[in-house]
């Protein structure tokens, strides 16, 4: 794991920066006194509260799509490493496959074009594991959907701007993520929301094997990913290594808050094309950088449950 004192002073731009996880990324880099520019699209995020305003940390807003304006913003920043988050659908596997390309594969040929040239650390591309598609077992990439095809995308401009103009990229794939502050229409706060308010939680069959990681063990590997030498032209798994079906770690919500709901496993059918078995190669994550996921399941759903439990925030 990475120390605060790595990254004191360190100009960080974060692209996507009002998401879920770019929300983490902000806070913990904060924490450690690098000086951050959170961007994120005009149309996307609250303006900041005063409160949250400190000096390491300023605040941006432009399209991705804009090629002008993002090598402007670069100009401005001159960012020693640079987190690219900013993405269409990752709630949304059904987005819009045009919008999903400009945004996710041209956004992306925007920012390492901009960077072309550029003395800096290192581009740290978040992609997603259902690049991989129906399994991680054979290790190719496969995606089912708008939005994973164009993680593919990404990730191809990504190695080739790193083969080609050495650029110093490193891609990584989140699995199922989840903690405090996620969207209700992920399955870990829906179906929490569910248990807290004695709601009924109508799911699929729930025979899919998940790799639950928690969002702060993300941010983890994210940062041990920008700062590790051995990580520069790869593509690693952020995931803990271990696989629980979508089932279990609904029954496990149920327990946890003693929920006087039904869980209907089986009221919704499957996706067209679902992936059933997406389990992250930690070890080879862990050899490049030296980081693994330390939140155990039970621990990450607790500290999830008890986020959004009324009053306790």
């Amino acid at each position: 794991m990475t120390t605060p004192e790595e990254w004191r002073g360190k100009q960080v731009l974060i692209t996507g920066a009002t998401g879920f996880i770019g929300r983490h990324l902000v806070r913990r880099l904060s924490g450690a006194r690098a000086q951050i520019f959170a961007a994120a699209s005009p149309s996307h995020g609250p303006a900041p509260r005063p409160a949250e305003t400190k000096p390491t940390l300023q605040r941006l807003a432009f399209d991705i799509r804009d090629a002008v304006a993002v090598r402007s913003t670069l100009d401005e920043v001159k960012p020693d490493i640079v987190f690219h988050l900013a993405a269409v659908g990752v709630t949304n596997p059904s987005v819009d496959p045009m919008l999903a390309l400009m945004v996710n594969g041209g956004g992306v040929i925007n920012l390492l074009e901009g960077l072309r040239g550029r003395r800096m650390e290192r581009v740290v591309l978040v992609g997603t594991c259902h690049e991989y598609g129906a399994s991680t077992e054979d290790g190719g990439l496969d995606p089912r959907n708008a939005y994973s095809a164009s993680k593919v995308a990404a990730w191809a401009f990504g190695r080739m701007y790193w083969r080609a103009h050495r650029l110093p990229v490193t891609t990584v794939r989140p699995f199922q993520v989840y903690g405090p502050g996620q969207s209700e229409r992920a399955l870990i706060p829906s179906a929490v929301k569910a248990a807290l308010t004695g709601e009924d939680f109508p799911m699929t069959p729930g025979k899919q094997v998940r790799d639950f990681v928690f969002v702060e063990d993300v941010v983890d590997g994210m940062l041990a990913a920008a700062l590790s030498d051995a990580a520069e032209g790869k593509s690693l798994d952020l995931g803990t290594g271990r696989g629980s079906t979508v089932l279990h770690a609904v029954e496990r919500i149920w327990q946890l808050t003693r929920a006087k709901g039904q869980i209907r496993a089986g009221a919704l059918s499957y996706r067209t094309g679902a992936a059933m078995n997406l389990v992250a190669d930690a070890d080879r994550t862990y050899q490049e950088t030296g980081w693994r996921a330390r939140t155990f399941l039970e621990e990450g759903l607790q500290a999830t449950v008890h986020q959004l439990i009324p009053g306790e925030r």
